[in-house]
C-alpha cells in the first residue's frame, strides 16, 4: 500500500475530511478488494470533488449522508442506475463505519471524473476481525449481513484500507 500525502492540513493522510471540505486534489492509497474474487483494474485517478463532510458515527446519521449522496447525484444530473448504486453504497458503508467501528466519527468523500464516481467512507475506529467465518446456511434468513455484498454487487471496484487511525471503505460506481 502506498502512503500518501497530506496536500492540506484539513485532511487526513488518506485524503479524508478532518473537517466539512477538503480540496479536489487529494489523494488515497489502494487498499485490498472486499470479495476475493478478481475486479476490473480501476487506475487511481484524482477527480472533481463533489461533496466531503464528516458526522458523528450515530444511527441518525446513515440517512443524513445517504441524502446528501442522493441530493448531489440529482444536482449532477447523474444517471438514474448511478444515484441508486451511489445510494445503497453510501448506506451500507456508512451503516458498517457507526455499527461496526467503535470510532466516534465517519466522513465521505464523493469525486467524479468523466467514467466513473468514486465513494470513500472513512471511520477512526478499530478493525475488527469476524470471530469465526459465515456460516451461509444459517445466515440465509437474517435480516442483515449483505451490506458489502451489496456494495460489491453495484460497484466496479471496491477496496478496503485499514489503518491504526481507521478504516477507508473505497467504492467506484461506473458512470
Amino acid at each position: 500500500m502506498n502512503e500518501t500525502t497530506c496536500p492540506s492540513p484539513l485532511t487526513d493522510r488518506h485524503g479524508m475530511p478532518d473537517g466539512a471540505c477538503v480540496p479536489a486534489d487529494t489523494a488515497l492509497g489502494i487498499g485490498a478488494p472486499l470479495s476475493g474474487r478478481p475486479r476490473e483494474e480501476v487506475p487511481f485517478r484524482p477527480g472533481r470533488l463533489l461533496a466531503a463532510v464528516t458526522m458523528p458515527a450515530r444511527p441518525e446519521s446513515v440517512p443524513a449522508l445517504r441524502r446528501l449522496a442522493r441530493t448531489v447525484a440529482r444536482s449532477r444530473r447523474l444517471p438514474e442506475q448511478a444515484e441508486e448504486a451511489l445510494g445503497v453504497i453510501v448506506t451500507e458503508l456508512a451503516a458498517n463505519a457507526v455499527l461496526h467501528s467503535g470510532g466516534a466519527d465517519v466522513a465521505l468523500l464523493l469525486e467524479i471524473d468523466d467514467t466513473a464516481l468514486t465513494v470513500r467512507v472513512r471511520d477512526n475506529g478499530q478493525w475488527r476481525e469476524r470471530p469465526a467465518p459465515r456460516c451461509e446456511p444459517a445466515d440465509l434468513h437474517a435480516a442483515f449481513g449483505r451490506g458489502l455484498t451489496l456494495v460489491d454487487a453495484y460497484a466496479v471496484d471496491t477496496t478496503v484500507e485499514r489503518t491504526a487511525t481507521g478504516t477507508v471503505m473505497r467504492a467506484v460506481v461506473a458512470l
